[in-house]
């Protein structure tokens, strides 16, 4: 079985394409439009797939609190010097549970948390 993508339903579709170009560096590589929906795939070219969808007219539907994505980086500390300079918080961390890996997490615009992970 082969995963295919992770939906996140937003309250703002170009605000969210945004922040995964110009945090993650996913690109859109595939949009759909259709009726009240409009779906926007972003990948890096590697498999990593995420499906930001909003509805027109609907509320986004409520995100789990215990649910996280996540992404590798090569230097933590330059992505955290990044990430600040973007104007961007950090929501929790670094934390390094083990001298092989550290990681910290940050907000997208719709409150799911995006995890950084240096090592693994």
């Amino acid at each position: 079985m082969k995963f295919l993508w992770t939906t996140i339903d937003v309250k703002d579709l170009e605000e969210s394409v945004r922040f995964y170009e110009e945090i993650v560096g996913l690109k859109v590589v595939r949009r759909v439009e259709g009726g009240p929906s409009t779906i926007a795939f972003m990948g890096d070219g590697e498999g990593t797939t995420v499906e930001l969808i909003t509805h027109q007219g609907v509320a986004p539907k409520a995100i789990g609190e215990g649910i996280s994505i996540g992404f590798a980086v090569s230097n933590l500390d330059d992505h955290i010097a990044f990430i600040e300079s973007k104007g961007l918080s950090i929501h929790e961390g670094p934390f390094s549970p083990n001298p092989a890996i550290r990681f910290y997490y940050v907000l997208d615009p719709n409150g799911v948390r995006v995890q950084f992970v240096e090592g693994n």
